[in-house]
């Protein structure tokens, strides 16, 4: 009783604020009940100037709080829901939020390394540079000279956080409970994943574990960087890393007055988008523009690793065979893959769904490379999915969203450059060499492999139950018992023999 009175509580509160930052055209727009949005348009402010509705919203989403704020962040990636002109007001609530004091945040550094500043750095900037919904940075010297970022969380932000999750996972339930049909929307677990994600935001030293593993993954990757952490400057609360020194990707003016290629970024970063997602199942999850830098030497530099994303290898070859059906056309093939990976029930008819792909396709097919968007596709591809009982796939829909933003940044470089036609060749090349018969050449040998090491276990195993089936005695073994050991060694042998001439043959043709 007393968590629905605070739930209602909370709905009014999200309500009024709306009404008194002129956004309730959000609440109207999704069809909210009418008996809880008339009466707030009374509290609607008079004469104040008019805003557009993302500036609206933004205004709202700040007011009440982190777990809004990162709500509009998550739209501020969907121009393609919400249009280009409301993400760009919502944009602002990634970075350029009010920060928190000096004084707290040398307070939060004392209590979680240990030691005063003064002790850890030569020198720290009180003035944040950056301050988001969940933390925000300060620029400092080490005591060994180095130049660092140390990220703060902000006071209070776990309790705060709790509150507004608690309120979205019991409306998710509520709403599974009177639309039985929305059960395949997942929202409850969709809830549960963001709610996951955000616990990993909000332990610093999970996203220094992050930031280290993506770092070693570009290890062999020209142009292609993540800082180094300080380990000894970080815990849950506080992370310390090396200093990036670049223009954002974002900030054209800069990387022209550099001397930066547009047409080279959007090559790297397709590579980056493509290495990440295809290469290493481990992704950067909010890669807009304020978190990727450009060094002097034309490197991308990465920053901000509180969301990843992981698709295992089943998942990849999906996309592959997603994105390569698309580009040439091969409705089948599409249709194929969602069946085998068991999005789409096999009581479906094939046919009818490659159909509802074509419908899809068929529109891009004869656009401007420079005027193809994968990810809205991809956005596409979901719901068209959805339909045919697909039920919703966290790690997908985070994927489209980076796709979303990864060719909105390409765009914004170079408006004729499509980094998806770059990456196309990179795609295929992964797919014949992760799918073709060399492939299941690979696993065959992997498989083969894995069974020799196993034989020996297998042997004693067998030879233990055919001395039980003869009723051999438990007393030491005879004759008999020393013949059928000789004869399991033997054909453990062979056995291993075989193995090892199969694997020699696969191994010759690899």
């Amino acid at each position: 009783m007393f968590a629905a009175a605070r739930d209602l509580w909370r709905l009014a509160t999200v309500a009024r604020t709306l009404a008194r930052h002129d956004a309730l055209a959000a609440l109207e727009g999704i069809g909210a009940a009418p008996w809880l949005v008339r009466p707030m348009r009374l509290l609607a402010r008079r004469g104040a100037p008019e805003k557009r509705l993302g500036e609206a919203l933004a205004d709202a989403a700040v007011a009440l709080g982190p777990g809004f704020i990162k709500l509009g962040q998550a739209l501020s990636t969907r121009a393609d829901l919400i249009g280009d002109r409301t993400a760009a007001d919502l944009a602002r609530l990634r970075d350029r939020l009010p920060p928190f004091p000096a004084a707290e945040a040398r307070a939060t550094v004392a209590a979680e390394l240990g030691a005063p500043v003064e002790e850890l750095f030569d020198s720290f900037d009180d003035r944040p540079v950056a301050a988001a919904s969940i933390a925000q940075v300060h620029y400092a010297t080490a005591s060994d000279g180095r130049e660092v970022a140390v990220k703060i969380l902000r006071p209070g932000i776990e309790r705060a956080f709790r509150r507004d999750l608690d309120l979205f996972l019991r409306l998710a339930r509520a709403a599974e409970r009177a639309r039985p049909r929305w059960r395949r929307f997942r929202l409850v677990e969709s809830v549960e994943t963001f709610a996951d994600a955000v616990e990993v935001e909000m332990n610093l030293s999970l996203e220094a574990a992050a930031a280290a593993e993506l770092r070693e993954n570009f290890a062999g990757d020209p142009g292609l960087n993540a800082p180094a952490v300080d380990w000894r400057r970080t815990a849950r609360r506080v992370l310390t890393t090396e200093r990036v020194v670049g223009a954002p990707l974002g900030d054209a003016g800069a990387l022209a007055a550099a001397g930066h290629d547009p047409v080279d970024l959007v090559a790297l970063a397709a590579r980056a988008t493509f290495n990440q997602v295809f290469r290493d199942g481990f992704f950067h999850g909010d890669p807009h523009p304020g978190n990727v830098f450009v060094a002097a030497d034309g490197a991308l530099w990465l920053v901000d690793f509180g969301v990843m994303g992981r698709l295992d290898t089943a998942t990849r070859r999906f996309l592959a065979d997603v994105l390569i059906g698309f580009l040439e056309g091969d409705y089948a093939r599409v249709a194929e893959a969602h069946f085998a990976m068991g999005f789409v029930s096999g009581d479906r008819s094939r046919a009818v769904f490659a159909q509802a792909l074509r419908a899809i396709g068929e529109p891009i097919r004869d656009l401007p490379t420079g005027e193809i968007s994968l990810g809205r596709l991809l956005a596409q591809l979901f719901r068209t999915a959805e339909d045919f009982g697909m039920p919703a796939q966290p790690q997908l829909l985070l994927l489209q969203k980076v796709m979303v933003v990864a060719e909105g940044v390409g765009r914004a470089l170079h408006p004729g450059a499509n980094m998806w036609e770059i990456a196309r060749p990179l795609v295929a090349e992964w797919a014949a060499d992760r799918m073709g018969p060399r492939a299941r050449a690979r696993e065959a040998l992997e498989e083969t492999a894995d069974m020799a090491r196993r034989l020996p276990r297998i042997a004693a195993h067998a030879e233990a139950a055919l001395e039980r089936l003869a009723g051999a005695p438990s007393s030491p073994p005879g004759r008999g018992a020393r013949r059928a050991s000789a004869g399991g060694r033997l054909a453990a042998f062979f056995a291993g023999a075989a193995a090892m001439a199969v694997i020699f043959f696969l191994a010759l043709l690899l």
